[in-house]
């Protein structure tokens, strides 16, 4: 096992990979409870039966999907990243096209799994990872950095401490708040574990937080331990009806839209996850993903696996950072976040303890680690500092790694070439220039 993951070579053993793994679990923990009430669109009152996905069914069917795919990362790929359904790809499926476009989501997730489906394809011959390699080492720091923001903001927000706000948009939330203090707490703690230098800082952080919690009364102590597994039957296969039973809905342009987007958002959060986690892991290799064909045809394959089981795209996760963070450097990581994902299955209860508030701090110190991008980006090269501050910049802004990169890389082609840098411009970066141009005319 050692010999097989290179442990030696990566300097690394059992032990760090194990906190590794475990801390990614805690940091993705969420989603086993954010999925389900979002693709069962919970907080919309009065809509049809028909129109909800059973809760049950998507709370399984995400930890089966997370548990493949992040196994399927390990042992092809080994990389320590984990996969789940990916956020803001589940709001855009119940969302957009469930509740706004009126699809049935039987048909929506026909959608996520064809675009798994040409994913696959794409990864087997190549061309994602072509497409990833082409992109500019400029552009890959700043996609570090803005993904960096990004996750910053989400725990800046899961904690409370920023806020919405009517009038600008957000403000400084109450600091007063009980959840609030609790991952203040959390996130001093963490800090000083950090500066201390003491490895799986982010993991014991999250431990203290969470017993602290408890010792409060913020955090409740579980009803019990083990529960029964609910039933995945009414989402298993549903990906399906729309092939067999009407097949005529599948060509419209609707369900086109729906799987072209899926496609998009879901090739370009997992490029720009796989260059921040691999860069922060110090696995790149002369400015280029080692096997990364393996681990797009892993987060491919984990689509298509989740789309079977009844939930929406599975995607690289960018919490493995704090997996990272933590110490992890190989598949064996991803593993051990796996096989949780499949224990959480049976002691449901207890992950209700792992609230945002816990998770919250380790989000926002990876985004401090993420951040040290930023230094080797030429910020005194105009062409440059242009497209990679849009990239980093509009990530947080709109909420949306994939507009971030959309952005950044339209951007590109254009400086480079009004500063007489053409030939310094890989013939694919041109494609991407006109598919983003198309995406946000178009889709968007």
């Amino acid at each position: 096992m050692k010999k097989y993951f290179e442990f030696d070579k990566l300097g690394t053993n059992y032990r760090r990979e194990i906190i590794g793994g475990l801390t990614t679990f805690l940091a993705m923990a969420y989603i086993l409870v954010v999925n389900p009430l979002m693709l069962s669109l919970d907080a919309v009152p009065d809509l049809p039966d028909a129109m909800r996905m059973d809760k049950g069914a998507v709370f399984v069917a995400t930890a089966l999907a997370a548990a493949v795919g992040s196994l399927f990362m390990g042992l092809i790929a080994k990389y320590p990243i984990g996969l789940a359904p990916g956020m803001g790809l589940n709001a855009f499926f119940a969302f957009s096209v469930v509740l706004g476009m009126g699809i049935p989501w039987q048909t929506a997730l026909t959608g996520v799994l064809f675009s798994g489906l040409i994913f696959i394809v794409l990864s087997l011959t190549g061309l994602r990872e072509t497409i990833i390699n082409a992109i500019p080492t400029q552009l890959k720091f700043a996609v570090g950095a803005g993904i960096g923001l990004f996750i910053t903001f989400l725990g800046l927000q899961n904690a409370k401490i920023i806020v919405a706000d009517p009038n600008t948009l957000v403000t400084l939330g109450d600091l007063s708040r009980g959840p609030t203090l609790l991952a203040i707490f959390g996130l001093v703690i963490t800090v000083i574990m950090m500066v201390r230098k003491i490895n799986g800082a982010i993991f014991y952080g999250m431990i203290t937080t969470t017993i602290v919690g408890m010792i409060v009364g913020l955090i409740g102590m579980p009803d019990k331990i083990v529960s029964q597994v609910p039933s995945v039957t009414p989402t298993f296969g549903a990906a399906f009806d729309a092939i067999f039973q009407d097949p005529a809905s599948l060509l419209t342009t609707q369900f086109l839209v729906i799987v072209i987007t899926f496609l998009f958002v879901d090739f370009f959060d997992t490029a720009g996850t796989l260059v921040a986690v691999a860069n922060q892991a110090g696995l790149m290799k002369e400015d280029k993903l080692p096997r990364a064909g393996k681990a797009l045809l892993a987060d491919s394959l984990a689509t298509v696996t989740g789309a079977v089981f009844g939930t929406s795209t599975t995607t690289s996760y960018i919490e493995s950072s704090a997996g990272v963070a933590a110490g992890a450097r190989t598949g064996f990581a991803s593993i051990v976040t796996g096989l949780l994902f499949l224990l959480a299955l049976f002691f449901s209860p207890l992950l209700f303890v792992i609230t945002s508030e816990v998770t919250a701090p380790a989000l926002i110190i990876v985004g401090v680690l993420m951040v040290s991008t930023l230094g080797n980006i030429e910020w005194t090269k105009f062409e440059i500092a242009v497209p990679a501050f849009f990239t980093i910049i509009a990530m947080p802004l709109t909420y949306s790694i994939a507009t971030g990169i959309a952005i950044g890389f339209i951007f590109y082609p254009i400086t480079m070439i009004l500063s007489g840098r053409k030939k310094e411009i890989h013939p694919i970066m041109y494609g991407l220039w006109v598919i983003f141009v198309l995406y946000f005319i178009f889709i968007k």
